[in-house]
């Protein structure tokens, strides 16, 4: 059975999150995050950088690849665990991103005591696949491991 996120720690963390001056100047917001998943939408607004014909820049959309797989991978941390940074990110953009709103969903594929890969599909509205993103995370033995 999925582990589902009470409704108030959800509440708290989506604050937090939707209050982060880098997701607002953005217009990111968390939609949805539970243990090996995560979902974000960007608003489009007059603000949000513009590619060719009026899409979303790709610059965007990889910052949201990253955005989104941080909350999946931290939806459920591991006692002892110490965040490295992201090791690597690809994109692979499939089509322009048109629309007020463009949705990355994360899914942790596999997590590592050192790395963990995170798959991220980049949707419009129509829910057609604009992007896929790869990535993989680093952590580093706590102080006191081996």
């Amino acid at each position: 059975m999925p582990h589902i996120e009470p409704h108030e720690q959800f509440a708290d963390y989506k604050t937090e999150f939707d209050t982060n001056p880098y997701h607002q100047s953005l217009g990111v917001t968390v939609v949805e995050r539970r243990p090996g998943y995560g979902r974000i939408v960007l608003r489009k607004d007059e603000n949000t950088p513009g590619g060719i014909g009026g899409s979303v820049h790709g610059g965007v959309l990889a910052a949201m690849v990253d955005i989104v797989m941080l909350v999946a991978i931290f939806a459920e941390p591991r006692e002892g665990e110490v965040p490295a940074g992201t090791a690597e990110l690809s994109i692979t953009y499939l089509r322009q991103a048109h629309g007020d709103n463009i949705h990355a969903s994360a899914n942790v594929i596999k997590r590592g005591r050192q790395l963990s890969l995170v798959e991220v599909d980049i949707t419009d509205d129509d829910d057609r696949l604009c992007a896929r993103g790869r990535t993989l995370y680093a952590f580093r033995a706590a102080a006191g491991d081996g």
